[in-house]
């Protein structure tokens, strides 16, 4: 009885990281083939091949160069899903409603009357397994995913030295941790 009891909680555990990947997922699904989207998938292996560079061109000249290589290889996959001249506020209402808020901490809020702003994280084990930024104004929208195993260093040292989608705007927000 007890063995049944914790297959069953195991099981629950499992499917419930599962189906917050499915969400997101659902999400950049539901809108990456409507005309008004624009849609960006960076995959794992362009991530490594990056920062591979990176670190091949740093060796010889630079160790800045190869400490951010080093950084960037440890980015798993960028999504970004933008549209523009749409209202993007019932558009951040939805990827927010499919989120569990749970798995998220979050980073910044920024609300005013036009426009929304989150950044949240997804931690595991201490480290940074997803940052998220969900936008959405009267004029616009974003959600941009970044799956990796980061520190919360290595993500202020991204925001500093590149020019990664998303992290202007986390840089702006100050959120050293």
């Amino acid at each position: 009885m007890k063995r049944s009891i914790l297959l069953i909680a195991i099981y629950l555990i499992v499917s419930g990281v599962q189906a917050q990947d499915d969400a997101i997922m659902r999400f950049f699904s539901k809108y990456m083939e409507d005309d008004r989207f624009s849609r960006v998938y960076i995959s794992p292996k362009m991530m490594q091949m990056a920062g591979g560079f990176l670190k091949s061109e740093g060796e010889g000249a630079d160790k800045d160069a190869a400490d951010l290589g080093e950084l960037i290889s440890k980015v798993r996959g960028i999504r970004i899903l933008t549209a523009d001249s749409i209202n993007g506020k019932p558009l951040y209402t939805e990827a927010m409603n499919t989120l569990s808020k749970n798995k998220y901490e979050d980073l910044m809020d920024v609300q005013d009357k036009s426009s929304s702003v989150k950044f949240m994280v997804r931690e595991e084990g201490g480290k940074v397994k997803e940052l998220l930024m969900i936008t959405g104004s009267s004029e616009s929208f974003a959600l941009l995913s970044m799956l990796g195993d980061f520190t919360y260093q290595d993500l202020n040292i991204l925001a500093d030295k590149t020019n990664m989608p998303g992290m202007k705007e986390y840089k702006s927000g100050n959120t050293n941790k």
